[in-house]
């Protein structure tokens, strides 16, 4: 839990955290135009800005009486939930899904529905980590959010479609919070180190410290905070044992600073540079190489370095099509799915998807004859080598077409042996162009010996 220590804590509002709390907690936003990123639930007139700032007793009906925020670590959810409290001045309760259980829930609303009853502040209940409630800890919510005995926030890092209780979820309003940005982050961490609650200018970030920093944090806000603030700690404690030129000045904290800190070497990867480049190639020549413990390393100095793993994931989906091709038609599978489960479950697991479709990428047989094929007939397209189509393959069905021949004499595949109807196909002046031309490795050897067979019958 962030400010309290007990198992659910009580306040008007929320308190301002303490001079010795956590940097991540006295950088807490004090208003939602603090807020980093999350602009597409803060728009005017949104459930959520409702929620946060109700104008009156009407705009507070209208308002969403549960909400639940799903997104990665650090990307505000905690933050939301304590100025849905702070900034209305309502009575803020957190509760722990890890600690609390049904007892608890059920105190805090009882205690809520009195307070009501006695005229007294409304209660915003949080649960951070809703996911880890049980059906019964869910399912004793219900009453004080179809009551509105509550205002319930809860937070989870997980998908609540499978997570959490389909009655709650249809009582709630679900808002997505999206990661950070790498800006976002950045205008945090120069925040932090200039405004009076943080660091009030006591250090100055070297450019490539503030890099690396961003880097590691990976679009969680919360970390980032931790970090400057372990390296700011250093930097200070050093300047206390030396004589400084000028005691006023700002301690420098660079990159070696940053790493000694948090004991995480710098990975020299500039994602906007020549490092970017290098190491994206040899990643993608190494899986075509079929080099996997090249693949890996290559794979883990951009994981290190804060490298998107979208941007990872989409290079695996093409080095599956361009690389593996129907050699193993079932590695544009895995690359497609390890996509997607990067978009659904975010870093650090996602790691692990990278990590098995790099290794079925690289031990995988090799073929690009789908692509050196396509690229033949778009050559040929691009040249001007189109022809006619054959005019028992044109469109017969609307009215007219058949006194011009259209389809006339066309054979119908499926009733021919094996399937296949021997016509002709290509235009004219492209009969007997040869564009795929499949190898024996994998799957592809089945390939070729069908389609030997195939184009014996076409060609009879």
């Amino acid at each position: 839990m962030d400010l309290f220590d007990a198992v659910g804590s009580t306040t008007a509002g929320v308190p301002a955290p303490s001079a010795g709390a956590p940097l991540a907690v006295r950088m807490r936003p004090r208003s939602l135009e603090e807020v980093a990123g999350q602009s597409h639930l803060l728009v005017p007139g949104s459930p959520l800005r409702r929620l946060v700032e109700p104008a009156g007793e009407s705009e507070r009906r209208a308002a969403p009486s549960s909400v639940v925020l799903w997104g990665p670590p650090g990307t505000g959810k905690t933050t939301l939930a304590y100025l849905v409290a702070s900034t209305s001045g309502r009575r803020f309760v957190e509760l722990s899904a890890v600690t609390a259980g049904v007892k608890d829930v059920r105190q805090v609303v009882d205690d809520a529905r009195r307070r009501l009853a006695a005229g007294g502040d409304e209660t915003v209940l949080f649960i951070d980590e809703v996911h880890r409630f049980t059906k019964a800890q869910q399912d004793a919510l219900l009453p004080s959010v179809e009551n509105r005995w509550v205002t319930l926030v809860a937070a989870t890092t997980e998908n609540p479609s499978f997570s959490v209780n389909s009655p709650l979820l249809s009582r709630s309003l679900l808002l997505t919070l999206q990661p950070l940005g790498v800006d976002d982050v950045r205008a945090l961490v120069r925040r932090a180190v200039a405004d009076e609650r943080g660091l009030a200018g006591s250090v100055a970030l070297a450019e490539d410290a503030e890099e690396h920093l961003l880097r590691l944090a990976g679009g969680d806000a919360r970390k980032a905070l931790t970090i400057l603030e372990a390296a700011a700690g250093a930097a200070l404690s050093d300047a206390e044992r030396t004589v400084a030129a000028d005691p006023d000045a700002p301690v420098p904290v660079d990159l070696a600073t940053v790493e000694r800190a948090i004991d995480v070497a710098a990975v020299r990867y500039d994602r906007d540079g020549d490092q970017h480049y290098d190491v994206i190639s040899a990643f993608i020549k190494s899986m075509r190489g079929s080099d996997v413990d090249a693949s890996l390393h290559y794979l883990a100095r951009m994981i290190a370095a804060g490298e998107d793993p979208r941007f990872i994931a989409r290079r695996i989906v093409i080095a599956a099509a361009e690389d593996v091709g129907m050699a193993d038609p079932s590695a544009l599978q895995t690359a497609v799915a390890a996509a997607q489960a990067v978009q659904l479950i975010g870093m650090p697991e996602a790691r692990i998807v990278l990590a098995e479709a790099v290794v079925h990428l690289a031990t995988a047989p090799k073929s690009n004859a789908a692509y050196v094929g396509v690229d033949r007939a778009l050559a040929d397209v691009r040249a001007g080598r189109l022809g006619s189509v054959p005019t028992h393959l044109r469109d017969a069905h609307y009215p007219g077409a058949q006194q011009h021949g259209h389809g006339k004499g066309y054979v119908y595949a499926h009733d021919e042996p094996h399937g296949v109807a021997a016509q002709q196909y290509l235009p004219d002046e492209l009969v007997g162009s040869r564009y795929y031309e499949p190898t024996d490795r994998g799957y592809e050897r089945q390939v070729a010996d069908r389609l030997e067979r195939i184009r014996q019958i076409l060609e009879t």
